[in-house]
Parts: C-alpha cells; structure tokens; sequence
C-alpha cells in the first residue's frame, strides 16, 4: 500500500477512520446548517449571534481541558468516546426536531450549544490521543496526518452538502444528517477488538492535571508547538464565523454557494493533510511557513475582488492553516510520553479552541460593527503578530534556537539545547 494510506492496511485504524470519516462529515453539516441557521433564519443577519452559538460551544474547552485531559489518561479512551459521541447525538437530534417541528427558538440553539461543547470537550482529547492506541508508534504520524485527512475529507465534503440540503429540504433535514452520522462512529467503535488496540498504560489517582501543566512547561519544544496552535487555531480559526459574513453579507450570496466557500477551502486542508501523511517526519519550517501563508492567502482573500476570487483563495488558505495545525499536532504527539498524551492534548485542545468563547463574540462585532472583511483580518493581524513574537522567541532564548544549513535536508529545525537533545520534525535524538 502506498506510503501515504500505509495505516488503513490495519483492521483497527481501518474501521476507526471509517466511522471517524463519516461522523465529521456529518458534522460539517450540521456546523453549516447551524451557523445559516441563526445568521438567516433566527436572526436578521447578526454575526454577534453566531459568535456567542461559537462562543457558548467552547467555553466548556475553556475551564475544563485540563481536566478532560487527565480523564482521558484515567480511562479507557474508547469508553470516553462512546459516551461522548452518545450525548453529541442526542443534541443533534433534538435540534433537528425543534427545527423541522417550528418550534427552535435561539435560546434553544444556545442551550444545545453548551451541552455538546461540554461533550466535546471530553471527546477532543480522549479522540485525538486515541489515534495513538489503533496503530503501533511507527505508524503514529501516518495515522494522524490520515485522521487530518479524513477531517477535512469532511469539511470539503460537509458544507458543500448542507447547503444542497438547505435548498432542497431545509435547515432541519441538514441537521438530521449529522445526527445519523454519528450512529456509524458509536458502530465502528464497538466493532473494534482488543487485538486491534494498543492502549497506554492508564494513570491511577487523582491530581494528575497539573503533571500535564508542568510536563509541557518544562519542555520547551513542546511550548513553541503549542504557541504555533494557539496563534492559528485559537485566534486565527474563526472561519464559522468570518466565511459566514462574507458570504451572506460581503457577496451577499444563498446558502449553495456558501457552502461551497466551506467546501473550496476544505480542498485545500485536504490536500495538506494527505500531504503530511505523506511524509515520514514532520519538520518545524513547515509550520512556519505554513503561519506566513495563513497572513499572505487571508489578506488576498479578504479583498477578493469577486466572489469566484474569494472561493478560489480558500483553497490555500485550507492548505496553509491545517498545515501548521497537522504538523504541529503531529510533532506533539511524537515528542509526548504516552502516559502523558491524553493531557498535552487537553493542552492541544485548549489552545486551539479554549480561546474560541473569547474571540468569537469580538470577532462577530466586527462583522456587524466594523464590515465583513474585518473577520478575516483579525486573524491576519493576530498570525502575523505571533508568527513575529514566536520567531523571536526562539531565537533569543538559550534552550531554544534556530539553526540554518541550507546544505542540509531540513535546513531550519529546532534544538533545545540544555536539555542535550534536538528536536526535529517530532522526534528527538
């Protein structure tokens, strides 16, 4: 089998990533149905609407990843998901009711939103260091570049998706299809054996969180990754939100064609994540690179002259932020100890998302009070800022440099040097 699909030769990622496929498309869908939802059914276009539904979803990332974290390491992560994908189910399947019955109201939206980011805030780590549990480390970052595939297989094919059910059947329906989506997870997880697992060893006792707090502060290469994460997808990632406003308002076009704006930039992130699949080490330039294509693609898009401009910039936007969220993703989970990885995930997801309650709401007042564009380029400013503050970083302390050979494969790495070991790609030596 070739390189870049080597895991799926393996029963257990193989059904593993079946139904994490199709429950992610599903919740592409549902993601699209919501936000047209209440930006162009409940409300008369408020952006300051859809960014507290964003913000209201992952205030739960924000006071409890850390503790989510030590519960993944504290049992069985399948057990986790199963209840998780459980609870996410029953909310979309109430929202699908209260929507095709007349009766959803915003508070009710609101109310739904809380409850799944509080499963979703158990499920993100438990899921993600789960990845490391259905295939052997050799196999782990082909596995997680395949899980980034398949995500943003997802998101290319989700949006594109609810719009068409928007047009045809309506919000409800789209809805609908998310919650069915997730009975072939909770399918696919039950059918997994032992043999096919490879579980780490499971953290006894209590007051493990703050160890997760103090692993990651006292390594700093894990920091640098994790400040990359929380300069992308904590104050860069507000795509719900800004693809939202610029659709619907900016180009003032119907849910298809928004949809597509989802689907267009799903390519992109599709393509970079097989990409890293594809490659046997991951390296740190490509997340830095990857930070300035971000600024760069998002300044061309947000003044796209013409909509078909503004799909078309989706695309490499797509490529360049899930290539700096896979790849440091992927060197994280390389360079964590096992009996760690459910928490330095927590600490993955909390950069990455925890920020989300309060950026959203400042972002949707600037789609309302401000214009459209100015949603894209408040994670402009932001990436740019930290890419500027990380690199200087790097560069002025003594446990953390750069080193430039540009006759050496791999020319920009990262060394940590009074821990005696360089760390490259995700693995050290």
């Amino acid at each position: 089998m070739n390189a870049t699909f080597s895991s799926l030769a393996l029963p257990g990622y193989r059904r593993y990533f079946t139904g994490a496929l199709t429950s992610n498309t599903g919740t592409w869908v549902g993601r699209t149905a919501v936000s047209w939802l209440v930006l162009m059914e409940l409300t008369d276009g408020s952006a300051s609407a859809l960014g507290i539904v964003t913000a209201i979803m992952f205030t739960p990332q924000l006071v409890l990843s850390a503790y989510a974290g030590s519960i993944a390491d504290r049992f069985p992560k399948r057990r986790i998901l199963l209840v998780t994908q459980s609870i996410m189910a029953m909310d979309s399947i109430i929202l699908a009711g209260l929507v095709l019955s007349g009766h959803a109201q915003l508070w009710m939206v609101y109310l739904l939103a809380l409850n799944d980011g509080l499963a979703n805030t158990f499920d993100n780590p438990a899921r993600q260091s789960f990845v490391s549990e259905v295939v052997p480390p050799a196999n782990l970052p082909n596995a997680i570049g395949l899980n980034s595939a398949s995500f943003n297989t997802a998101r290319l094919i989700g949006p594109g998706v609810a719009g068409l059910l928007i047009e045809l059947v309506g919000t409800g329906w789209a809805i609908a299809v998310d919650s069915l989506s997730y009975v072939v997870m909770l399918t696919c997880l039950a059918m997994l054996r032992e043999e096919h697992l490879h579980p780490a060893p499971v953290v006894k006792g209590r007051g493990r969180t703050r160890e997760g707090l103090r692993y990651a502060w006292h390594r700093p290469d894990l920091m640098i990754l994790l400040a990359c994460g929380f300069t992308v997808g904590g104050l860069g990632f507000n795509y719900q939100i800004s693809n939202a406003v610029m659709s619907t308002q900016f180009f003032d076009r119907g849910p298809g064609e928004f949809g597509i704006v989802g689907s267009a930039m799903g390519l992109g992130a599709l393509f970079a994540a097989l990409w890293a699949a594809g490659r046997e080490r991951p390296r740190l330039r490509f997340v830095l690179v990857g930070m300035g294509g971000y600024v760069l693609f998002n300044v061309l898009a947000a003044f796209a002259p013409q909509f078909g401009w503004f799909v078309g910039w989706q695309i490499p936007v797509g490529f360049a932020t899930i290539t700096v969220l896979v790849t440091a993703n992927t060197m994280l989970q390389s360079a964590t100890s096992p009996q760690m990885r459910g928490r330095v995930m927590a600490l993955w997801g909390l950069v990455i998302m925890g920020v989300t309650p309060l950026i959203s709401p400042v972002v949707g007042w600037f789609g309302d009070n401000v214009g459209p564009q100015s949603t894209v380029l408040f994670g402009v400013f932001f990436v740019a800022l930290g890419l500027i503050i990380i690199t200087w970083v790097i560069m002025r302390t003594d446990q953390l440099r750069f080193s430039f050979d540009p006759h050496r494969r791999g020319w920009l790495h990262l060394e940590r040097g009074s821990l005696s070991e360089e760390v490259d790609g995700g693995t050290t030596r």
